[in-house]
């Protein structure tokens, strides 16, 4: 466990990494919502904002930069977990959304830079601690569990398309994975 706004943290993973031989895949999933309750943009501080993006899309690219020759190794690939707030305008999700929209465009320019596989993947909504954050006092059961995404993320993974920004939903699931209505 740790935190990839840590310098320190980010160069253990690196001699991690290097003593391992390389790196297949990278997932940057590292985020924060910003501050909490959620607010308009106008009722922010710069530094409130820039916190946000430092947390979500800075710590993300240098963990990414700083392993960029054990992902070349292993012709790895980098998969940046976005959201549709990074596409889309919603009433204070404006430092999340800016934050997910900075770490697409470095994750899918630094695979354009390298050669490296680079995906920016929606996962969708997900019943999560930081989007329970988002909706205080809101029942968020309808929304699936994390793990719902997965098969998506293996499929995309095997089926290796080219770089871009994807949403998980929208990737074929194996013939095996599709379910059938009874």
């Amino acid at each position: 466990m740790g935190d990839v706004a840590d310098a320190d943290h980010r160069a253990s993973l690196v001699e991690a990494v290097e003593r391992l031989g390389g790196l297949d895949l990278l997932v940057l999933n590292a985020s924060t919502l910003g501050p909490l309750p959620m607010r308009p943009l106008s009722e922010l501080t710069a530094a409130e904002l820039g916190d946000t993006i430092r947390g979500t899309a800075g710590a993300n690219a240098a963990l990414m930069i700083e392993l960029t020759a054990p992902l070349l190794r292993r012709q790895g690939v980098v998969l940046g977990i976005s959201s549709d707030a990074a596409v889309e305008h919603y009433e204070t999700w404006g430092p999340y959304g800016a934050a997910k929209a900075a770490l697409d465009h470095l994750v899918l320019t630094f695979g354009a830079e390298t050669g490296l596989t680079a995906y920016a993947v929606d996962p969708g909504d997900m019943r999560t601690r930081m989007h329970q954050d988002a909706f205080p006092g809101e029942d968020i059961s309808d929304r699936p569990l994390p793990g719902a995404v997965v098969p998506r993320l293996r499929a995309l993974l095997e089926q290796r398309p080219a770089s871009g920004r994807l949403r998980a939903a929208d990737v074929a699931l194996p013939r095996e994975n599709v379910e059938v209505p009874a």
